[in-house]
């Protein structure tokens, strides 16, 4: 069977958004689940902490097993990188996706500002939201995010309790492979070189043509990334050379693969 999967969400989705990873990977014969965090998805009543996700991590890892994959994405990523860092033991491997830039004060601030503007709107920013999944999202994307509805008014919520993350920290703290995944055109790829820079064992991986939402917007691209994270992960533990296959740095991101570099 190999090790387990656990899957981790972005902001105001659910587990739904990783359907197309789930399903591939059990029909590779893998076990892979996803959870919806406090405040999204069936909690959208329970208020959403940083420790409370966390725990909910713990507890999905400790479901399969007690360790596994990590994979998260945005809001997933940052809670993914802190789970691994305060439970090191769950974790082999850490994907960490869509969530490359520090949380600083200033910047979360501005975000926590325009968050309060969109949630005062008559529909809570509803709307807004829907236009912005039908613009950048593939059709199967749109539906899959949208099966488990949206949280809209958990943001400042999150934002709050994101801003006490420390991920480079966190990252530098693993002793783990850790593949640090965004999309060519993400808008928070700002500090990439640095998170991969502080893994002991960080590797870049950057999925070409993709915005922030990679998972969904090139579904098999990044279904091949875990795929082959489980292979190499599965090398380790049966004591065999991982076997990593060399490609280009991010100028050749035209081409169909994702490009993949080791922390330098």
């Amino acid at each position: 069977m190999g090790l387990p999967v656990v899957f981790v969400h972005g902001l105001r989705t659910s587990r739904t958004m990783w359907r197309a990873q789930v399903d591939a990977l059990e029909r590779a014969g893998r076990v892979a689940v996803a959870m919806d965090l406090p405040g999204h998805g069936e909690r959208a009543d329970e208020p959403f902490t940083l420790d409370g996700a966390v725990a909910t991590v713990a507890d999905a890892v400790d479901g399969v097993g007690g360790r596994a994959l990590v994979v998260g994405l945005s809001l997933g990523g940052y809670t993914a990188i802190t789970h691994a860092a305060r439970h090191p033991e769950q974790v082999a491997g850490l994907v960490a996706a869509s969530c490359s830039t520090r949380p600083l004060r200033l910047l979360v601030g501005g975000w926590s500002l325009a968050a309060r503007g969109i949630v005062r709107l008559p529909d809570h920013g509803a709307g807004l939201n829907a236009m912005m999944v039908r613009r950048f999202l593939p059709p199967q994307g749109a539906q899959d995010v949208g099966a488990g509805g949206f949280a809209l008014l958990v943001t400042e919520d999150v934002l709050r309790e994101v801003a006490r993350a420390t991920p480079v920290e966190d990252l530098a703290r693993l002793r783990v492979p850790v593949w640090v995944v965004n999309g060519r055109f993400d808008h928070f790829r700002g500090d990439e070189r640095l998170f991969v820079r502080a893994c002991a064992d960080g590797r870049l991986v950057v999925v070409p043509g993709a915005t922030h939402l990679v998972s969904l917007v090139a579904p098999e691209r990044f279904t091949r990334v875990v795929l082959e994270a489980l292979d190499e992960l599965d090398a380790i533990d049966a004591g065999r050379p991982p076997t990593r296959t060399a490609v280009p740095a991010l100028p050749s991101t035209a081409a169909g693969s994702p490009t993949d570099e080791r922390a330098g």
